[in-house]
């Protein structure tokens, strides 16, 4: 349990960089996800999870 709430800040820490150094290019980042199709977010987010796994194995 502990290790899996240091990873859940350490989340919160690299999901926090982009809008505090540069907020006005994440918001634009943002506004061009929103623009994307459902399949297209699916996609992403499925290569997202991929990644995460295959990442997890490696270091694991």
């Amino acid at each position: 349990m502990h290790s899996l709430l240091l990873t859940f800040a350490l989340l919160l820490v690299l999901e926090g960089v982009m809008p505090f150094l540069a907020p006005n290019r994440w918001r634009e980042t943002v506004l061009r996800i929103c623009k994307l199709s459902d399949g297209q977010i699916r996609f992403l987010g499925f290569g997202a999870i991929l990644v995460g796994l295959i990442l997890m194995q490696v270091v694991r």
